[in-house]
Parts: C-alpha cells; sequence; structure tokens
C-alpha cells in the first residue's frame, strides 16, 4: 500500500538536541540525490556523513563539507571515487557492510538510490536497542529493478554492463531486498517510487518531494526565449536523450544539451547539424539555460525529475514523458506530454506544442508547490514522527 504525500507542519520541530547521522551511497558530484543531502545537512548538521565512496578532492556545499566522513572498504579501490565506481556493482554490499555507525545517535537518515538503505542503524545510546532508520529512498537501484535493459544499451560499455547484470543480478537483487528491514520508515520523492517500493521491498511509504530552490531558480523577462530546445541532464542511458537527439534530427530543430556521462560520445554520434553539446554546466549557466529555452524536452523515466520542475520555475514549459514523477508535478498549460517512449511520440508532442496554450506564470505557479520550505516542514514532521515526539 501507497501512503498519501505528508502534509507540511512547520510545528512539528526536532529538538535541537538530537543527533542525527547522515548515509548516502555516494559524493562524487551534486545531482538530485545529492541536493537533497544537502538539505538534511543543512536541516540536521553539520554531522557524521557515510558514504560508500567519496570525492574528497571536491568542494560541495558549505553543509555537506562541513559534515565528518566516512567511507567505505569501497574507497580503497581504483577508480571508486570516479566513472569507475558503477563497474564495482558487485562489491556494493560488502561496502556498506564494512560501514559501522557508533552508538552515538538517536536517528539514521539515509538517502538512497543504490544500496546505503542496507547499512546497519547504531545502538542507541543508552543500550535500548537500535536507533531508528528513515530512508528518503529517490528509488529502487534502477539497474537491479526496473530500467536493466535500459543501462544495457549503448554499445561496447553496455554490452558489458549486461553481462554483469546476468551474472550478479539476482544475488544484488535478493541482498536488496532482505536488507530493508533495516529501515523503519521509507520516505519516496514520488509516487512513482512509493509505488516501486511497495512492489520492489513489500513495505509502504510517504511521499515527500524533493526540496526545488524557486528563490535561485526564477524567471528573467528581461531575457529572450529563443527557438531552440533544451535538454538538462546526466547522460546516462536510462534518461534516453537519444530519443531527443533523434527528435531534433528528424524535424531539423535547434537542441541544446547540457549535462555529461557515460553516453556522451554515443549521443555526439547520433547528433545532427542541429544539436549542440555544452558539457557540463553550473548552476548559473543551468538558470541561464532554462530562461532562453523555447521548452525543455524530458524524454525519460524519472523517480521525480528535479529539473523540469527548475526549468518550470524559470517560466520553461516542459514537453515530458508522462510516467514516473512527472505524474506528480506535470499540470495544465506548463508543456505537452506523450505517452510512448518513441521518437515519433516525441516528434509528434513537440509538433503540439507549436499550438499548446502555455502560460509562463503558470510554470512558475506549479514549480511553487515543491519548494524548499515546504519540504523542510515535511522531513521535520516525519522525524518527530519516527521519534514519537
Amino acid at each position: 500500500m501507497v501512503v498519501a504525500q505528508s502534509k507540511p507542519d512547520a510545528s512539528a520541530a526536532p529538538s535541537a538536541t538530537l543527533r542525527i547521522a547522515l548515509a548516502h551511497d555516494w559524493l562524487v558530484g551534486m545531482r538530485g540525490g545529492e541536493r537533497v543531502l544537502d538539505r538534511l545537512a543543512v536541516l540536521f548538521g553539520p554531522t557524521d556523513l557515510f558514504l560508500m565512496v567519496h570525492d574528497a578532492s571536491r568542494r560541495y556545499t558549505p553543509a555537506l563539507d562541513a559534515c565528518t566522513i566516512h567511507t567505505s572498504s569501497l574507497q580503497r579501490w581504483p577508480g571508486a571515487a570516479g566513472r569507475l565506481r558503477r563497474w564495482y556493482l558487485p562489491l556494493y554490499p560488502r561496502a556498506v557492510e564494512s560501514l559501522r555507525i557508533e552508538p552515538r545517535f538517536d536517528l539514521l537518515i539515509s538517502t538512497s538510490s543504490a544500496m546505503i538503505k542496507a547499512i546497519t542503524p547504531p545502538m542507541r545510546c543508552d543500550g535500548s536497542g537500535r536507533a531508528p532508520h528513515l530512508c528518503y529512498c529517490h528509488c529502487p537501484a534502477r539497474y537491479l529493478w526496473s530500467l536493466t535493459e535500459d543501462y544495457g544499451s549503448g554499445g561496447l560499455p553496455g554490452r558489458l554492463r549486461r553481462a554483469g547484470f546476468s551474472l550478479f543480478g539476482n544475488r544484488l537483487r535478493r541482498y536488496d531486498r532482505q536488507t530493508c528491514d533495516r529501515v523503519d520508515t521509507f520516505l519516496a520523492n514520488s509516487a512513482h517510487t512509493a509505488r516501486a517500493i511497495a512492489s520492489c521491498y513489500d513495505r509502504e511509504a510517504t511521499v515527500v518531494h524533493p526540496p526545488v530552490d524557486t528563490d535561485f531558480f526564477t524567471p528573467e523577462p528581461r531575457i529572450a526565449r529563443g527557438e531552440h530546445y533544451l535538454v538538462i541532464s546526466a547522460l546516462e542511458p536510462y534518461k534516453r536523450i537519444d530519443l531527443a537527439v533523434h527528435a531534433a534530427n528528424a524535424l531539423r530543430v535547434p537542441l541544446r544539451i547540457g549535462g555529461d556521462g557515460s553516453q556522451a560520445a554515443f549521443l555526439r554520434q547520433l547528433a545532427g547539424p542541429t544539436v549542440t553539446f555544452l558539457g557540463p554546466l553550473d548552476n548559473e549557466q543551468t538558470r541561464h539555460e532554462y530562461r532562453s529555452a523555447r521548452a525543455l524536452l524530458f524524454p525519460g523515466v524519472e523517480d521525480f525529475g528535479l529539473v523540469p520542475v527548475e526549468a518550470m520555475a524559470c517560466g520553461c514549459p516542459v514537453i515530458a514523458l508522462h510516467r514516473g514523477g512527472a505524474e506528480d508535478w506535470m499540470a495544465d498549460r506548463v508543456g505537452v506530454t506523450f505517452q510512448q517512449q518513441s521518437t515519433a511520440a516525441l516528434c509528434e508532442a513537440m509538433r503540439q506544442f507549436e499550438s499548446a496554450a502555455i502560460d509562463a506564470e503558470a510554470c512558475r505557479r506549479n514549480a511553487l508547490r515543491f519548494d524548499v520550505p515546504t519540504f523542510d516542514a515535511a522531513i521535520r514532521r516525519q522525524v518527530a514522527r519516527i521519534l514519537e515526539f
């Protein structure tokens, strides 16, 4: 069963004397999961942060950089804190089991899209049993449960991943399911994720949407919208950026793609002359792209999808596959949806967009439903509930 989204209650705030440990799969960049982690570190830090791997050469955010970092046995493997970390997938269970949390915390909060939810919670300070574990689940691991086929695409790397899933997938799925009893309460970032938690783990989850910085992502009337379409994404197989590239090629329309990832070279080979790759973008550059694009293309199945909500906060409409998290954030007059994950369906949606009734102010109002204060209040309420304040 899926529990309805919790109502924010700013009055339900945990005591300032609480000691709350945080856990996250890895800290090697700043994507959607890390933005949630950062907000938790703002609310409950500085504190101890437990990770499978950490790229210590980077600076992240003031709240995350102030935390005391603990890493797993995987940290010692060559390239584990870089792009090679996903190739160490069979070692994830051993890595998580190697993490030990001292008995000086009242609560453990993990944020997981891989296996960190399997971390063993610490003993309570008073010796009365284990501290409760609240898991903010971005998704049950996609490459194990829902998108194995997508991760197995994309040339030689895809074929190697496919072989790995065939060898280790069943064992890893068993471990992932068996260790979900180490979580006392699941939170999900969308109704789609809550359904996946119910299906994969047979557990209930309360929906708490992730925070969008609507104070930073704002419209700018002085910037004129261009004729180009936009993709902002990690260039990974499950994102299905290939559909956007094929659609731009077919319709001969300009498309700008911001981001990097394992499929960057593959996508460049697919791209026609109207497609421009921008590479990794910082926040200011991303905001400018949102403010100046004709529309954002969002062809993947995302568990929530911070990017389209950020775009709407800047008044940018969205053309999105109506599956996954899009069911939670799509609304009237903010864009166009399509039902089939195909180039033809995306092309048709882009044609429909030409005559669609779009309202930039409606885009902005829709995004404000997911602002930071709403997230903060919901998390505080869940912490108070699990600790029975």
